[in-house]
């Protein structure tokens, strides 16, 4: 018998199953219902339902066929009308479980029929998230050889060891099946440590760009989260949250292969499980964001390594040690090691717990399609994710608010990571101050240094020489003397916001331009003179770079004074000009 292909929508008074079944025949079918229990046959078709709510025959039932879409459409009027029925978008836990095939089962989970939360988990008891931790004891040799456990739950043992050479690649602990889970953690905290990068930390922590720009992407479940504390502030009812994550044809068809079945798990496997989803969420979240969503042939990689659960079988106690883990592998193995990239995760998570079980299946079923894909990780689908599948459908969407609500509360620094993070951010911001303070030296030499003026020592005898020959050239060295009494008020100095103006080809004596014409003859040039009067701005002097005047004491100076233009070719070279010659 083939399981045909089905669909569960609901309104106030009516369950409406649809279900798929073409080249079927449809003159030979028949349908039963009753309480939770529903049964449909149409070879070669069957499907046997376990609803979550109560529906009843009471001549208001209605059916229909669409020959062309070849679906069958089934009303069923509901026991309690306005009742809402919970969990119609987990189709693996309304199939039906399979009956045991021996005469007696040896272990019998009663009221295992009912798919309803409340017979699954009871609704009022709180979970409580810390674990009790027993002291270390001395474990003895001989009982170093017995198996360990791992997978989902810790119910696996003895698989790696049959698939060693599969698992090589796939997983970084080596040999788990006699590898105990405290050194399993041992192994792992030395090849982080080992692995780490700094170098490549640095890089990202400096050059951002990329970092910056995935940080912005918006996955699907940012939507879902608006539309949900938007539908809270209109009080509507907790329920009604699911409807906001739909699956697609492929999903649904990834939850109809999957097989019913049910979990007898303690109270430390059970935490330990739900501890397990996060880190495997924050290393899928992490995916999802450096990627934008696209897949690529990497995606098995990075989920499957940033996730200890998944590739060193970690177990965990609380939420912190998932954290600092997670952390830990973000900055040592991926392309981007960022810490912002691990809160981002961390808010993501968060962001898909609060929405509840379908969004957390909608999550785990890209992941079971990432490593299905994958040529080495699709053991993993058959040790963690495809079990997760199932169980996360019966679990309650409570229980992981409370669980998104103790991811929320705890904090994560640099610090707590071991990797001396804040140590190399100091150093390198040191080095880096450094370097751009000794660029700004070079680039910017301050007005008049010692050094300055034992090295233009020369340069100032000669101009000292020039001004015994001439009173307007003596001014002019004056001026570029650096030390006049004058510049130590509030006019504005070289090295300050106001823009000098630097002139080549042109002798300034008494603060007014000259112009070379081609015959030989200096004219002034008063047009210029006036624009830089109107602007208030320094002009060059016949000196040092660092020596000036302000171009207005310069005029007050030296207003009715005339230009006088030197012949002597050394003299016009210690001004930095060349001067034309011609009659004076």
């Amino acid at each position: 018998m083939l399981t045909p292909a089905f669909d569960l929508s609901q309104d106030p008074d009516f369950l409406t199953v649809a279900i798929r079944v073409p080249y079927a025949r449809v003159s030979e079918f028949d349908v039963y219902f009753e309480g939770v229990d529903f049964k449909f046959y149409a070879k070669p078709y069957f499907l046997r339902l376990n609803l979550p709510g109560r529906v009843v025959e009471n001549g208001s039932e209605q059916g229909s066929y669409d020959a062309d879409k070849g679906i069958f459409t089934i009303r069923l009027p509901k026991e309690t009308p306005g009742q809402h029925f919970e969990g119609l978008n987990m189709l693996t836990a309304l199939l039906a479980p399979r009956k045991s095939r021996t005469a007696k089962p040896l272990v019998e989970e009663i009221g295992a029929s009912a798919v309803s939360e409340d017979v699954v988990e009871d609704d009022d008891e709180e979970f409580d998230w810390d674990i009790e931790q027993t002291p270390y004891e001395e474990v003895p040799d001989s009982a170093l050889n017995r198996q360990c456990y791992y997978g989902f739950g810790n119910l696996r043992s003895g698989v790696v060891q049959r698939l060693q050479d599969e698992l090589s690649e796939v997983i970084d602990v080596k040999d788990p099946d006699f590898t105990p889970a405290a050194e399993r953690r041992q192994k792992r905290l030395a090849a982080e440590l080992a692995k780490f990068d700094p170098d490549h930390y640095l890089a990202d922590f400096f050059e951002d760009e990329p970092i910056e720009q995935v940080l912005k992407y918006n996955p699907w479940w940012n939507d879902m989260y608006s539309k949900m504390k938007a539908s809270l502030g209109k009080s509507q009812k907790p329920e009604d949250h699911a409807a906001l994550v739909s699956f697609s044809e492929e999903e649904k068809y990834q939850l109809r292969k999957f097989v019913n079945k049910s979990y007898l798990l303690d109270k430390k496997a059970q935490c330990q499980v739900y501890y397990g989803l996060i880190d495997i969420l924050l290393a899928y979240c992490y995916e999802m964001r450096v990627t934008e969503g696209e897949r690529n042939v990497e995606s098995a990689w990075n989920v499957r390594k940033l996730s200890p659960t998944l590739c060193w079988f970690e177990t965990w106690m609380n939420v912190h040690e998932i954290l600092v883990s997670f952390a830990r592998r973000v900055l040592c193995y991926p392309l981007y090691r960022h810490f912002k990239l691990v809160r981002k995760a961390c808010t993501d998570t968060t962001k898909i717990l609060q929405l509840g079980k379908s969004a957390v299946l909608k999550c785990l079923l890209d992941i079971h399609k990432i490593f299905q894909e994958n040529d080495q990780a699709y053991i993993l689908n058959d040790l963690y994710i495809s079990d997760y599948c199932v169980w996360v459908q019966k679990t309650k969407s409570k229980k992981l608010s409370t669980l998104a609500e103790a991811l929320k509360e705890v904090s994560l620094t640099k610090a707590q990571l071991g990797l001396e993070l804040e140590e190399l951010e100091a150093a390198a911001l040191l080095v880096q101050k450094e370097e751009t303070s000794g660029k700004a030296g070079r680039s910017s030499p301050g007005p008049c240094p010692e050094s300055s003026e034992e090295s233009t020592g020369e340069s100032e005898a000669e101009e000292s020489s020039e001004a015994e020959e001439s009173s307007e050239e003596s001014d002019s060295s004056s001026s570029c003397d650096g030390k006049d009494p004058a510049l130590e008020g509030d006019q504005p100095r070289l090295g300050q916001t106001e823009p000098i103006i630097s002139l080549q080809g042109s002798s300034l004596g008494a603060g007014m331009s000259t112009l070379l014409l081609s015959d030989g003859q200096v004219r002034e040039n008063t047009v210029w003179q006036d624009s830089v009067l109107s602007q208030g701005q320094l002009m060059a002097c016949s000196g040092p770079p660092w020596e000036h005047r302000p171009l207005i004491q310069e005029l007050e100076d030296q207003l009715s004074t005339t230009l006088q233009v030197s012949t002597a070719r050394d003299s016009t070279a210690d001004c930095g000009t060349e001067v034309g010659t011609g009659d004076p």
